[in-house]
C-alpha cells in the first residue's frame, strides 16, 4: 500500500510516493522545473493563480506515477501541505474570483494594526496569541474594503490547502491549525475567532467548517481522480501548513523540539505545550498539527521572508552560477565577509521587525576589498543572522533550543549556512533526507489509520548529517553577528 503527499509551495509543487510497509519514499516529482512566478501588481503585493497550483499538481502526479510501477488502486490516501497565510476566494460554482493573495503580501499590514487597536492589543494576544497583523483575515478585510464587487460574490474564503482539498474532493473544509494561522482561532474559547470577524464586519458563513488535521477530509471525486490519474474515492486524510508540516516531516512533535527550513522563506518552528505569545507578535503561535485538548501542542514560528528571494537574486544577478558553485565560492571568504553586511529584508513586511518593510540593503562595501564571493557569503550570513535575531525572541518566550532538525535541502546544503546556524544558535543541527511532500505522505498514512501512531510513521527517519557548534567559530560568528546587529538597529 502507498500514500501520496503533496507540498504546494509558492516556488513549486512537489509530490512524494510513500511505501507504507517499508516507510520509504519510493518516488518523488516536482513541477514546474523553474520557480513559479509571483506576480506583484503593486509594491508590497504578492499574488499567484490557484488554478496554476492545480495544473502543477496534475503534472507532478503524472510524473510521479509514470516513474513508478505502482497501480493507482494501491494508493490508499493523500496528504496535503501548503503555503501558509494565503487567501483564496471562490463563488458558489467553486470558481476562483481573483488571484490568491499569498503569504509574503504586505497590503494588509495597516488593516491588521488598526484591528489590534480596535480589539485591544492585550485581548488579541490573550485570545489569538497574535496580532491580526498581515495574515489571512486581514487580507480578506482588504478585499472587502477595496474590491467590494468581488467580496459580494464570495461563497467561501479559504487557505491554499483548503482550495487544493476542494479541487480534489469537491468539499470545502479547514482545520483548527489552519484557522489559527489565518488569525481566526480563539485559543481561549477553543473555537472560531468571532472577535476578529466582528471587528472586520465579516460574515462567519464565509469560512469553511472545521475537520481534524488527521482524518477523513473527503474522497477524490471522479473528475479529480481522472485529472490526477488516481482512483476515485481515495481518501484525503491529512492537511497542514508548510511549516508545521515541515516539523511533522522531521518528527518534531514534542515540547522543546525545533524544526528549521531555509527555502522560499527561512523559518524556525519550535513546539511547546504552553499557550504563550510574544508581546510584540514578532514571532507567532499557531495550533500545531498534533494538537489535542488532552495534550496541547503549539507551533511558535519565526519567519524571514527574504531568504529564498535573496539567494535567488544573488544567483541570477551576481553569480551567474548554480547554488553548489555559489556555496563553494562563498567558502573562500572568511567569517564576517571582511566587514560586508547584508540585511536580507527585501520581500515585504517582516514579522520579526514588527511588520516593517525596510527592504534589503548592503553595508560597508569597499571596492578595493570586496568581490562577488564576499557578497555571496554576506548574503548567507545575513539570512542566518536574521534567523538568530528571531531566535532570541523565542528564547525570551522560554523556548530552549538545543537541537534543530532540518531537511538536507535548500540552504542547509551550504556548509557555510548550516555551520553558521549551529554556531550562532548553539544548537546541534541534524539534517534528514526528507521534505514537506514526504511529511504529507506520512501524515496521510497517520490520518487514514494505516499507522499505529506517530512513532511508527517516523520509525525509518534517519539523519544524513550532523553539525555541532564549534566554540572557536562561534566566537567569530558572534562578533560578525554583533556588527550585523548594529547595522540593523541603525535601520530600524
Amino acid at each position: 500500500m502507498y500514500t501520496i503527499g503533496y507540498d504546494v509551495g509558492s516556488s513549486s509543487v512537489k509530490a512524494a510516493l510513500l511505501e507504507l510497509g517499508s516507510g520509504r519514499i519510493v518516488g518523488s516529482a516536482a513541477s514546474p522545473e523553474v520557480e513559479l512566478e509571483i506576480v506583484s501588481p503593486r509594491s508590497g503585493f504578492a499574488e499567484q493563480k490557484p488554478e496554476t497550483w492545480w495544473e502543477h499538481i496534475k503534472i507532478a502526479t503524472a510524473k510521479l506515477m509514470s516513474g513508478s510501477s505502482v497501480d493507482k488502486a494501491d494508493v490508499k490516501a493523500v496528504g496535503i501541505s501548503y503555503q501558509m497565510h494565503g487567501l483564496v476566494l471562490v463563488d458558489r460554482n467553486l470558481e476562483v474570483l481573483r488571484p490568491a493573495i499569498i503569504w509574503c503580501d504586505s497590503r494588509a499590514v495597516d488593516i491588521g494594526d488598526r484591528a489590534a487597536e480596535k480589539i485591544g492589543r492585550h485581548k488579541c494576544l490573550e485570545r489569538l496569541l497574535n496580532s491580526p497583523g498581515n495574515f489571512t483575515a486581514s487580507k480578506l478585510k482588504w478585499v472587502k474594503d477595496n474590491e467590494p464587487d468581488i467580496y459580494s460574490r464570495i461563497y467561501k474564503a479559504m487557505l491554499p490547502g483548503d482550495y487544493i482539498s476542494m479541487k480534489m474532493t469537491g468539499d470545502i473544509y479547514t482545520t483548527r491549525s489552519g484557522l489559527s494561522e489565518a488569525i481566526l482561532w480563539d485559543f481561549k474559547a477553543g473555537r472560531r475567532a468571532d472577535i476578529v470577524l466582528d471587528c472586520f464586519g465579516i460574515d462567519g458563513e464565509l469560512l469553511p467548517d472545521v475537520v481534524e488535521t488527521f482524518g477523513d477530509q473527503g474522497r477524490l471525486s471522479s473528475k479529480a481522480a481522472s485529472e490526477l490519474g488516481l482512483a476515485a474515492g481515495t481518501v484525503v486524510s491529512y492537511r497542514g501548513g508548510d511549516q508545521p508540516n515541515n516539523a511533522l516531516s522531521l518528527g518534531v512533535l514534542s515540547p522543546g523540539e525545533v524544526a528549521a527550513t531555509a527555502g522560499t522563506s527561512g523559518v524556525v518552528c519550535g513546539v511547546t505545550d504552553l499557550c504563550n505569545y510574544d508581546a510584540q507578535s514578532r514571532v507567532n503561535t499557531f495550533v500545531h498539527v498534533n494538537h489535542t485538548q488532552a495534550e496541547p501542542r503549539y507551533s511558535v514560528l519565526l519567519c524571514v521572508n527574504g531568504t529564498g528571494i535573496l539567494n535567488s537574486w544573488l544567483k541570477h544577478n551576481v553569480s551567474g552560477m548554480d547554488y553548489p558553485a555559489m556555496n563553494d565560492l562563498a567558502g573562500r571568504v572568511r567569517i564576517g565577509s571582511d566587514g560586508l553586511v547584508v540585511l536580507p529584508y527585501g520581500n515585504g513586511a517582516e514579522r520579526t521587525l514588527g511588520n516593517r518593510n525596510i527592504g534589503a540593503s548592503v553595508h560597508g562595501l569597499d571596492f578595493n576589498v570586496h568581490r562577488r564571493e564576499h557578497l555571496l557569503r554576506a548574503g548567507q550570513e545575513g539570512i542566518v543572522f536574521a534567523l538568530n535575531y528571531g531566535l532570541q525572541i523565542m528564547r525570551d518566550m522560554g523556548i530552549d533550543i538545543k537541537k534543530a532538525r532540518a531537511g538536507n535541502a535548500n540552504m542547509f546544503l551550504s556548509p557555510i549556512f548550516s555551520q553558521a546556524f549551529a554556531c550562532l544558535s548553539g544548537a546541534t543541527v541534524e539534517l534528514y533526507n526528507t521534505d514537506g511532500s514526504g511529511g504529507a505522505a506520512r501524515g496521510a498514512g497517520i490520518g487514514a489509520g494505516m499507522y499505529a501512531g506517530f512513532d511508527e510513521a517516523f520509525a525509518g527517519l534517519k539523519t544524513t548529517k550532523t553539525i555541532e557548534p564549534d566554540e572557536k567559530l562561534a566566537k567569530e560568528y558572534a562578533a560578525a553577528y554583533n556588527k550585523w546587529l548594529e547595522v540593523l538597529n541603525s535601520e530600524l
